[in-house]
């Protein structure tokens, strides 16, 4: 039987057909005017993704790439920063951090627990001389989202900045960066902007710039944001000429659908798919789950589970990482996703739990589904 492949994993996600020929248009020099129009209009674009007024910055690179620019462009040896780790992508900021040799004042969080408000005032009221705060907006080992808006609340009234990962929580996740007063996000462009991976994006605001100007940082080369601003709307390297094709096709299909319906139609589907693996019985490892994927405590093994999904039934989904390895599965509803895609990952689940020796009764995590999407009206 003819098998369709479908992706349900958080990134890279699927992307759009029109995304994906815009990228196979010829490639002009970087350095016409011509391609630097290109740019500085898709860049200008790009601004409401962050809601912001400031300007955004491309690099060409995941979005790693970017979340050790902003450490590298504002962190210098000996600096207090504060970390938030509740998974794989908070213990990334730590790493960085380590790096570029900050001393660390860690919150740890359990696998799936969040960071609060009062946490981060702590934190700030013990080393008030703090240079930045790192927090991940989608922790997405686990499914959970923070909350930037009242972090940044607390952080902005401090020295120190906000730095935001929003890799994967970029549009599923509201974020409005100027009315929150976050300083920094950096973000990759194959999850929730439909892109191919390679690309990424920074947003600074005004105190940001101003510290990355300032730090005295000098352990910094491609990754180093005085660059970019010292550039823009140019790039101080080759620009990811095609990438940026892609970014403006993308920005007119999201700008067409309106930001707010696109965070809508993300927790629509998180919302359906929740009450999907619930109808099966299952339990969230998440205590505030957000919008960009599920991650679910499996009864039997989720790297046969995935497994027999990709191979026989041609649906991606991502299993757990470190001691959640085997014990989790990650069902994504990020980027190009529509109802559809969350039914035939719920139905995929069902038939593969069955054919792994799990009962469950056929169709009852698709009923639950299916019942979200007519209480919404989609």
């Amino acid at each position: 039987m003819i098998k369709k492949n479908y992706i349900l994993a958080p990134g890279p996600t699927p992307v759009p057909t029109e995304v994906l020929l815009a990228g196979a248009q010829e490639t002009i020099h970087h350095r016409t005017p011509q391609f630097l129009n290109i740019q500085k209009e898709t860049l200008e674009k790009a601004r409401m993704l962050f809601q912001t007024k400031n300007n955004v910055f491309a690099l060409v690179s995941t979005g790693t790439g970017a979340m050790e620019a902003a450490v590298a462009s504002t962190i210098a040896k000996g600096d207090k920063v504060i970390v938030v780790d509740g998974g794989k992508f908070g213990e990334r900021w730590g790493d960085l951090c380590k790096a570029f040799e900050a001393e660390i004042d860690l919150i740890k969080l359990d696998w799936g627990d969040y960071v609060t408000p009062e946490q981060i005032k702590a934190a700030l009221d013990k080393n008030p001389d703090t240079v930045a705060v790192f927090a991940t907006h989608s922790e997405t080992s686990t499914g959970t989202v923070n909350p930037i808006e009242e972090i940044a609340a607390v952080v902005k009234d401090y020295k120190a900045l906000m730095v935001v990962d929003s890799v994967s929580g970029l549009l599923a996740e509201p974020l409005k960066m100027d009315e929150w007063h976050v300083d920094i996000v950096a973000t990759g462009l194959q999850k929730g902007v439909m892109l191919p991976p390679g690309l990424a994006l920074v947003a600074l605001s005004d105190k940001a710039i101003a510290r990355v100007n300032e730090c005295p940082n000098k352990n910094r080369y491609y990754f180093d944001l005085k660059q970019y601003i010292k550039k823009y709307p140019d790039s101080p390297y080759t620009a990811g000429v095609n990438s940026i094709y892609q970014l403006h096709a993308a920005l007119k299909m999201i700008e067409e659908e309106g930001m707010e319906a696109v965070w809508d139609r993300h927790r629509i589907l998180a919302d359906a798919t929740r009450a999907g693996v619930k109808a099966m019985g299952l339990e969230l490892l998440s205590k505030k789950p957000g919008n960009v994927t599920t991650a679910v405590l499996s009864p039997i093994d989720t790297g046969k589970l995935t497994k027999l999904m990709r191979d026989k039934y041609g649906v991606t989904m991502a299993g757990g990482q470190d001691h959640y390895k085997g014990k989790i599965f990650r069902m994504a509803h990020l980027g190009y996703m529509s109802k559809f895609d969350t039914i035939i990952g719920l139905a995929a689940l069902e038939m593969a739990f069955n054919e792994l020796g799990h009962k469950v009764e056929l169709g009852v995590g698709v009923k639950a589904a299916e019942e979200v999407f007519l209480r919404e009206g989609v």
